[in-house]
């Protein structure tokens, strides 16, 4: 299946396919963190108190980010190819800005529902930007340099996971933003470095490089077995290194008391920051199902898609739905709405303030369902709205 056009603009609907997916997929993971009853009480990572299928709940979510930020790169590139260099940085850099500004107001507050800000978990749309903002300059790099900086890094970068910085000052915090999850109080106000620039940034540029494939003359059979050539490799190269668990990831597995389990712990590879394993076992299967996702769409695709068409749309209104929910489950259980207007992200590790309320992982299941049927006719009219109004500028910052 050749690139669909629309317009004077190329968009290839099997990009547009995956991010759809995976996004919807990331609803999941942010329904639970909001209704999963267990999810107040430990990790689903957590080997010692979790089960297969609150891990696997956990785990297909890992796909999300890496995808994004890989696709993120790929998009860069197809967007280079009908602009010039100079304004293709002027472009990354403006929206890398936009979306910087977008994490700590907008996101924050659709996280916290509190006007005082007390927490600022720079996320997924931060280092989206942030490696925006870099790319603005790599981009005119060679294509070959850009490729062999991407793979050097992606490869090397757990070398650093034993270095931690310590401080809670600015510098700290900097350092702590190249490689290292931390939380960080400034002023009253915590602020957690969740996504590491150099590990996500390595991604973003290897996505760039990947946009060769989808030149308009490039052969369509050519870039699918390009795709699963290139994805197999990556799942046997992961296969291999987290075998071997010696390098390329700081949570080494271990067999458990049952085979489902030590599979699991197989898996249970690290995001923050997101180590060599972890980008190969999320990347690679996403290389293949782009090679198998060119095809016509059928009617669950077409219903898919449109949420890989208005993707940031979706993001922001997903969290303000998905909190508002919560609202309502939490006076359902007889407690006050101030319960989910948050004084701190808290979570599990931190207090167990939300313990006997939340659903089983079969009513997370339901109200993720709920959500994305009630996302589905908003995002329908905002991807036909950006479609016929392709003079409005400021549509391609939403």
């Amino acid at each position: 299946m050749q690139p669909v056009l629309k317009g004077n603009k190329k968009r290839i609907e099997s990009i547009d396919l995956l991010r759809g997916i995976v996004i919807v997929i990331m609803a999941l993971d942010h329904v639970r963190d909001f209704f999963h009853a267990d999810n107040f009480l430990y990790d689903p990572a957590d080997m010692s108190q979790t089960n297969a299928p609150v891990f696997f709940t956990r785990w297909i979510t890992h796909f999300c980010a890496p995808v994004f930020v890989f696709l993120a790169g790929t998009s860069a590139f197809l967007v280079g190819e009908r602009k010039t260099k100079k304004e293709l940085a002027a472009f990354l850099l403006k929206r890398g800005l936009w979306l910087m500004l977008l994490e700590v107001t907008v996101i924050s507050f659709a996280w916290n529902f509190n006007p005082h800000y007390p927490t600022f978990r720079l996320q997924v749309i931060w280092i989206l930007g942030l490696c925006m903002v870099f790319m603005s300059a790599i981009i005119y790099l060679p294509p070959k340099i850009i490729l062999a900086i991407g793979l050097l890094i992606l490869f090397t970068h757990n070398l650093f996971d034993n270095m931690h910085v310590t401080g809670n000052n600015f510098s700290d915090f900097l350092l702590a933003e190249l490689h290292e999850r931390r939380r960080f109080n400034f002023g009253g106000h915590f602020v957690t470095t969740g996504y590491s620039l150099i590990a996500w940034l390595s991604t973003m540029m290897l996505g760039y490089c990947f946009g060769a494939l989808y030149k308009k003359e490039m052969n369509a059979a050519l870039r699918k077995k390009y795709l699963l050539v290139i994805g197999s490799t990556a799942i046997a190269i992961f296969i291999l290194i987290r075998g071997i668990n010696v390098y390329g990831d700081m949570k080494p597995w271990e067999v458990q008391p049952s085979f489902i389990m030590t599979i699991c712990s197989f898996l249970n590879v690290t995001k923050y920051p997101p180590s060599l394993v972890y980008t190969l076992m999320t990347i690679s299967p996403a290389l293949i199902a782009l090679a198998l996702l060119e095809k016509p769409l059928n009617s669950v695709g077409r219903i898919i898609i449109v949420f890989g068409r208005v993707p940031l749309f979706f993001y922001i209104l997903h969290l303000f739905l998905i909190h508002l929910l919560g609202i309502i489950a939490v006076v359902a259980s007889g407690r006050p709405w101030t319960d989910m207007i948050f004084t701190t992200m808290q979570n599990a590790k931190d207090s167990p303030w939300l313990t006997g309320y939340g659903f089983s992982l079969t009513g997370t299941y339901f109200v993720w369902i709920l959500v994305i049927v009630l996302l589905y006719p908003m995002c329908k009219w905002y991807d036909r709205y950006k479609t016929n109004h392709k003079e409005k500028w400021w549509l391609s910052y939403l």
